[in-house]
């Protein structure tokens, strides 16, 4: 396995989007596209990514804007610019274009955690499903179901406070959007035990900056913007017929309700949709499933779930 950074032009204009691609000893027997969550970076995937490639797989992943190292200075970390939502899913295609132009007869598959989960679900249904063309599969992990009166609202919210603005907090919509994610921890230590039960996990992602930075009221309007087309049932009935959907997710996870946001998602998108959906919940386990103490087990279960969707 050999692991190697890269770059290359955000659709911003003027950022340089931070990649990394883990390859197999062999030819990969297939490609998944890793798409993170909010205030972490691609590096964090590194065991999966590296468990992946042992077993055949090219794993590939970027920083997303205002992410990692995905920023043009400190200061724009937790800010996305006007276009935000928008230059992260021509990001995030932009290297699966790169990839498949490498190896285009090499199946491609996608990962999203949270909310890479929506933003992967909203890729996939971007313009009129064209992207999903040509996927064998997609993993969404530690997703939810937000009403959409919340959702406008929050969009709402945030664009009064101002969505201009570079390095500036928004306690409220943190509290608004996070608030209730202790609520059933017992004996939380910090306010990051929610992520996983893994104590040394939850430590390293607190020391780290990368990780406690704050979404400017920029980045929640764009994050809340991509929940809405994920959730938008007029794009999800254009996916093409039998395409894998895995939705999997802990059930003690707040994201996902503790398991009814997932299951919610999981009906909506099987009702909505003539693709193969199907729906694992791993009980006792929190939002990062691919952190979790029982992540072996995980590891496995996506591992078959990519191969399944090889027809191995």
């Amino acid at each position: 396995m050999t692991k190697n950074h890269f770059y290359y032009p955000s659709a911003d204009g003027r950022t340089k989007i931070h990649a990394i691609r883990w390859d197999p000893e062999q030819k990969p027997a297939g490609i998944v596209q890793i798409i993170h969550g909010m205030i972490e970076f691609i590096d964090r995937y590194d065991a999966f990514a590296k468990y992946l490639a042992e077993h055949g797989f090219l794993a590939v992943g970027e920083d997303h804007l205002g992410h990692g190292e995905s920023v043009v200075s400190d200061a724009y970390h937790g800010y996305f610019g006007k276009d935000g939502n928008a230059w992260m899913i021509k990001d995030i295609h932009h290297l699966r274009e790169m990839m498949q132009e490498e190896f285009p007869d090499t199946p491609y598959l996608i990962l999203g955690h949270s909310m890479g989960s929506f933003l992967a679900l909203q890729y996939i249904t971007e313009e009129d499903a064209r992207f999903a063309e040509g996927l064998g599969g997609a993993a969404i992990l530690g997703t939810g179901w937000q009403p959409p009166a919340a959702l406008a609202a929050g969009k709402l919210l945030a664009k009064a406070m101002g969505t201009d603005k570079v390095g500036t907090a928004s306690p409220l919509l943190e509290k608004i959007a996070m608030g209730s994610y202790l609520k059933r921890i017992p004996h939380p230590r910090t306010v990051s035990d929610w992520l996983t039960k893994d104590t040394e996990i939850v430590d390293q992602f607190r020391k780290n900056p990368w990780n406690t930075f704050h979404f400017t009221p920029n980045a929640f309007y764009h994050m809340f913007s991509g929940m809405q087309k994920a959730h938008d049932l007029r794009r999800m009935k254009k996916l093409p017929e039998g395409l894998p959907l895995l939705f999997a997710s802990g059930e003690e996870d707040p994201v996902g309700g503790w398991g009814k946001g997932v299951r919610k998602a999981f009906r909506v998108y099987a009702e909505n949709t003539k693709c193969k959906v199907d729906l694992l919940l791993y009980p006792g386990c929190r939002h990062e499933i691919l952190n979790e103490t029982e992540r072996k087990e995980v590891f496995r279960d996506l591992r078959l779930f990519f191969e399944h969707c090889l027809g191995e």
